[in-house]
């Protein structure tokens, strides 16, 4: 697996650096988080999309702690759907990533008290580098023709899908095209349909995966923003 989580970068896209403030919908990140933990399971030949639910191929261990704890929880529960399992899943995930981050020095914990009693926390970065990296990545397959690999063009499909497309820095004008370019992404990959899985360069057994919880996400937040 890699060393930063697709879970983690959903969230730094989501996060300013400076305020440590959550930028857009929070539910959706949720959601888009909790997706990520088992696109992330998908990569590692962990899971599979079968017969409508998601289920365990390899039970081995992956290596990444909340990665692997939801493996033992697919493992041993019983069959449920892409939609079930990202609502299952991504009560107490955010409280996770942010507290793995912060004990690896991207992020700090700013715990300010409101009204002498009520406690805020904001996450402004201390390393920019984790989050360059994938801005750097993404801005790539935004301005390219080239298809990206695997992880890319399931982190693409995940900010189209949580509609995290305003916290890419760009201006107001140049989000609708970018929300295009990674459907586009998503599509040459096999996640949306826009090819068959024949045609993709993604394995099979990922794009699934991807396809179904994308469709699981876009179901839950309802009606599309205006710009999109």
């Amino acid at each position: 697996m890699s060393s930063v989580a697709l879970a983690e970068e959903l969230l730094l896209l989501a996060y300013d650096d400076e305020t440590g403030k959550a930028i857009g919908s929070r539910i959706g990140l949720d959601l888009g988080m909790a997706a990520a933990v088992l696109v992330e399971l998908a990569l590692a030949g962990r899971i599979a999309y079968s017969d409508g639910t998601i289920m365990v191929t390899d039970s081995s261990p992956t290596g990444g702690p909340i990665a692997d704890d939801v493996l033992a929880r697919i493992a041993s529960d019983t069959p449920h759907t892409p939609a079930s399992w990202v609502q299952r899943l991504r009560h107490g995930l955010r409280d996770r990533v942010l507290a793995d981050l912060c004990a690896r020095g991207v992020v700090r914990d700013v715990d300010e008290t409101a009204m002498g009693f009520i406690h805020l926390h904001r996450y402004p970065t201390v390393d920019a580098s984790v989050e360059a990296e994938v801005r750097a990545r993404l801005g790539k397959a935004l301005s390219g023709d080239d298809q990206p690999d695997e992880r890319t063009a399931a982190l693409a499909t995940l900010v189209a899908a949580v509609r995290m497309e305003p916290t890419l820095g760009l201006s107001d004008g140049e989000i609708k095209g970018a929300h295009q370019q990674l459907e586009k992404i998503g599509g040459g990959a096999g996640f949306t349909g826009s090819i068959s899985l024949e045609e993709s360069t993604i394995r099979p057994s990922v794009a699934l995966v991807i396809a179904a919880l994308a469709k699981a996400i876009n179901q839950a937040l309802g009606a599309a923003p205006r710009w999109i």
